[in-house]
């Protein structure tokens, strides 16, 4: 009779933590419940924004496809190869735009990309830290003024000097050079293909240096300083060092900057002479796709001059993804032969 109330005060206190721990495993039911919810519903509103994306990329290739349907119907494929471009007579031919565009895009990243790399190389391995983020930020700077700035001090301040100085001097040194002097033969105005690629490229360089920059700055400092132990100079560290590591973003700064010079529209229409003309010198007046959107984009009043602009613009998106797919299949390439090779 004695260990009754023991008994009984052992079952209060099983029946107690009993009940704490069903709270317990409750409240931790509960809590999981809600962070399924939460991942569900992260997981769904991120890929209703990646479908989105889509969606709207395919609503701009077929609004472009459906706009240029008219051209093609009436010219064929011959719309791509013809020189011709007359509203008059509503006769269409996108050769002159498709040159220029890939002439100065060309002209532009030729000259940009050794730059950009020497900027980047020179901020993120050889620059003094005190100096490194004062040209640091005056390069991103850059990068912001808007295109119809450069467009206007290209047409009144560098054509001008362009055409005083620097034509003549390429016209007297590498327009006497058998094969390639045609190149810098013709009028000598300032204004023209090469100089629509110079101010491409003084355009893209704070693009690609950024990004070459950035990452750059994130390559492993033990793998540097590694290479360096081993008796390495400051170039064999960036060449076998820096450049693997980095190539992918150096390879996304170079499509980047490539991607504005083949769209970039206003300061590419102040300087290229905006000719319906194809010329094999480049001090020639000529057009590109984008600057012969914005010359008569306003003034298209037929139907078949508006569905060739509507096709200009869809063989700029196609020519841009070929060269974004020729990227991607380049990265692809060195990957596999780095397997290879390991």
């Amino acid at each position: 009779m004695a260990q009754a109330p023991s008994s009984t005060t052992n079952n209060a206190a099983s029946h107690s933590d009993a009940e704490q721990e069903g709270l317990l495993q409750h409240a931790l039911h509960a809590v999981m419940r809600k962070q399924r919810m939460q991942d569900f519903l992260f997981h769904k509103v991120t890929l209703l924004f990646s479908l989105l994306v889509l969606l709207v990329l395919v609503g701009i290739i077929v609004s472009l496809a459906i706009g240029a349907w008219p051209v093609f119907k009436e010219f064929g494929p011959g719309f791509i190869i013809s020189v011709e471009w007359d509203p008059v007579n509503d006769h269409y031919g996108a050769m002159i735009a498709i040159f220029g565009t890939l002439v100065t895009s060309f002209i532009a990243l030729l000259i940009a990309f050794p730059i950009s790399f020497g900027i980047a190389l020179f901020l993120t391995e050889i620059c003094p830290t005190n100096l490194r983020r004062v040209l640091g930020s005056a390069v991103e700077l850059l990068a912001g003024v808007p295109s119809i700035i450069y467009g206007i001090w290209g047409l009144f301040v560098f054509a001008p000097l362009f055409a005083e100085y620097v034509q003549p001097a390429l016209a007297n040194t590498l327009g006497q050079v058998p094969g390639i002097g045609f190149l810098f033969a013709g009028p000598q105005m300032g204004i023209g293909l090469l100089t629509a690629g110079l101010i491409l490229a003084i355009m893209i360089i704070p693009f690609i240096a950024s990004v070459m920059r950035d990452v750059f700055e994130v390559v492993p400092a033990v793998l540097k300083e590694s290479a360096y132990g081993l008796g390495c100079t400051r170039w064999e560290v960036v060449r076998k060092v820096v450049l693997p590591y980095a190539k992918t973003g150096v390879v996304g700064g170079v499509m980047l900057g490539l991607g504005r010079a083949l769209g970039e529209t206003m300061a590419v229409t102040f300087v290229i002479g905006n000719s319906h003309r194809l010329s094999t010198s480049l001090f020639g007046a000529g057009n590109s796709i984008a600057s012969t959107l914005a010359n008569e984009i306003a003034e298209a009043s037929s139907t078949l001059h508006v569905s060739a602009l509507f096709a200009l613009g869809l063989i700029l998106f196609v020519i841009t993804f070929l060269v974004l797919s020729a990227a991607k299949l380049m990265l692809m390439g060195m990957s596999r032969k780095e397997g290879t090779k390991s």
